[in-house]
């Protein structure tokens, strides 16, 4: 399924799910601020988006009628690469007054597709040891943890785990 395909098929849901465009950029760091990830910043993004990989940054855009304040248009974000037949999930976040709802798992199925039409055999990301909500969505959708990456996060210190999954 592409990102145009999948995007038309949340949106009786209250977002889609497109690529994300420069015009995004100061509310994915928003997100990312709020959402305690290690920081990239606006200019990190934008460069990312010049690069070969901009095509792997999606955005959840919400409906008109459905945000919670009239500040944003965006409930959460995911950046990856696709390098070796491997998909790497950089940042990934929802806003909290949108978590639960099924956006999160939406990002993740549109950014697989992706993956699978690169020819990415494999997943894997890095999150917070303590991240029990990002922990249990991403064995929701299969990936299973293979290793402790010691204090790899530095502020606040914490270990990372390393999970994986193997498309089929």
């Amino acid at each position: 399924m592409s990102v145009t395909t999948h995007a038309l098929a949340q949106s009786g849901k209250g977002y889609s799910i497109t690529r994300m465009t420069e015009h995004d950029l100061l509310e994915v760091v928003q997100i990312e601020e709020s959402s305690g990830l290690s920081r990239w910043g606006w200019a990190a993004y934008y460069s990312e988006l010049q690069g070969q990989y901009g095509s792997l940054m999606l955005v959840a855009r919400l409906d008109g009628h459905q945000s919670v304040s009239a500040t944003h248009e965006l409930a959460g974000y995911l950046v990856a690469r696709v390098a070796a037949g491997e998909l790497h999930i950089n940042n990934f976040a929802v806003r909290d007054s949108y978590r639960g709802q099924g956006i999160g798992r939406a990002l993740l199925t549109s950014i697989f597709a992706e993956a699978v039409s690169r020819g990415a055999s494999s997943a894997f990301l890095e999150l917070r040891a303590g991240n029990a909500a990002a922990l249990a969505l991403y064995e929701k959708c299969g990936f299973k943890v293979t290793a402790r990456r010691k204090r790899y996060y530095s502020d606040p210190p914490e270990d990372a785990l390393v999970m994986s999954l193997q498309f089929q």
